[in-house]
């Protein structure tokens, strides 16, 4: 359905963002992301001990190109 739109100001917008004014069919936004942590980085909780003797993580990443969002269209 047509709408009268007034004035947008737009100040900033993201890198994965969509910015729509009137009509649209399908809106798809697509975003990649790489995460590295270590042991207990993601713990949850109220009363959390986590021990980690010299734990490290190893973020060498040989591959030049990771699993991509190439089919979402």
């Amino acid at each position: 359905m047509p709408a009268i739109v007034g004035v947008a100001q737009v100040i900033s917008i993201g890198s994965s963002s969509v910015f729509n004014i009137g009509d649209v069919y399908k809106i798809m936004p697509v975003s990649n992301a790489k995460t590295f942590s270590g042991a207990g980085s993601f713990n949850t909780g109220d009363g959390l001990n986590v021990y980690n003797h010299r734990s490290t993580t190893n973020t060498y990443d040989c591959d030049g190109v990771d699993q991509g969002n190439y089919f979402n269209a």
